[in-house]
């Protein structure tokens, strides 16, 4: 029976950690306060190692990773592209883009299946489908690339646009299509710019649209909102982008 070491036990992290007990895995918790590198001593060789910790606590747990752990980090955090984990010096880790939505007292519901790729890919899945989350493995490079740049598109497309419109991503469409997609392609223009990449924007939109299509009542926005347009707007001016409708939104 594998160990797999579970860096946050909070809503998302409690999923995984479900799935992977029902997969006949040895959970190992560390918790916010837990000193990694007992834990590491203790548990030097577990099958992965999945930081499960919120975006604005990920660059620090990356960096005091203790070094046997590194080979075996797994990620699941939103706005995650390979800058954040090159950063660190990581260079293939497994990474899944989370397409279900956990709330307290809720049970996690899944909008479309989470792609996941990396040397930990099939156990994820494995984990995920045997408490009924859908999951698909993906190609590393281009592949995960796309997948994580569609996440982003998604989920800074509704927050940003329902700082606005408010309401949830069906109406958010069907009655605001044009200013979304103003919204939309400014923020496809800062994930260019962040990737290196040109992307296919139709094959973008369709992605955000099938995830609509998945959960139309899911609400716009929350309290991430206006952090996630701060980021963005810090991003658009690292790298000079006009982006006229975040400022708006902003201001």
């Amino acid at each position: 029976m594998s160990e797999i070491v579970i860096i946050g036990l909070g809503q998302l992290g409690r999923v995984f950690a479900g799935g992977l007990l029902r997969t006949g895995h040895t959970v190992v918790p560390v918790n916010r306060g837990d000193d990694m590198a007992s834990v590491a001593q203790a548990h030097p060789d577990p099958a992965l190692v999945l930081v499960a910790v919120a975006e604005n606590d990920l660059h620090a747990v990356l960096a005091a990773l203790p070094e046997v752990w590194r080979p075996r980090v797994a990620l699941i955090q939103n706005e995650l592209l390979p800058r954040d984990w090159q950063a660190h010096g990581y260079s293939e880790p497994t990474v899944i883009s989370v397409w279900f939505e956990k709330k307290k007292g809720i049970d996690a519901r899944p909008l479309i299946a989470s792609p996941v790729a990396g040397p930990g890919a099939a156990l994820l899945c494995r984990a995920l489908t045997s408490i009924g989350l859908p999951c698909r493995e993906v190609a590393l490079g281009d592949e995960l690339l796309f997948e994580l740049v569609r996440k982003n598109v998604y989920i800074l497309t509704t927050n940003l646009a329902g700082l606005k419109t408010g309401g949830s991503v069906g109406p958010l469409w069907a009655q605001h299509q044009t200013f979304t997609r103003r919204v939309a392609n400014e923020v496809m223009d800062i994930q260019d710019a962040l990737t290196g990449a040109q992307h296919d924007r139709d094959a973008l939109i369709a992605g955000m649209l099938e995830a609509f299509d998945g959960d139309p009542d899911h609400g716009c926005t929350g309290r991430s909102a206006p952090a996630r347009l701060a980021r963005a707007i810090g991003h658009a001016d690292e790298f000079g982008l006009d982006v006229p409708v975040l400022r708006a939104l902003a201001g």
